[in-house]
């Protein structure tokens, strides 16, 4: 029974949120500050779940093979690489580094 009110409450959660988005004045959004907190702010949580992920387990900072292969995606993004081959990198460097015992 705790599970469902677990997600009854987060649903009605979810709505509130939907609704106070919703209920913001046009004014309030149009100002600069907002527009330009509306488009760092996914980048800035992007890359603290990126590193949360990849730096952490549990409490503890981890650097295993996940590091080698954000590396590489990194070198792979800073040469202007597509997408695709990024992923890649970051998935060859990792399962490399995991394959030799890192």
């Amino acid at each position: 029974m705790n599970t469902w009110i677990a997600i009854g409450l987060t649903v009605l959660g979810c709505y509130a949120v939907k609704l106070a988005g919703l209920l913001v004045p046009a004014g309030v959004l149009e100002r600069a500050f907002v527009r330009r907190l509306a488009t760092l702010l996914p980048v800035a949580l992007l890359a603290a779940l990126t590193a949360q992920q990849t730096f952490a387990d549990g409490h503890a900072l981890v650097l295993d093979a996940r590091v080698a292969g954000l590396g590489a995606a990194a070198v792979a993004l800073a040469l202007r690489a597509p997408f695709l081959l990024v992923v890649a990198a970051a998935v060859v460097v990792t399962a490399g580094v995991r394959a030799v015992g890192g």
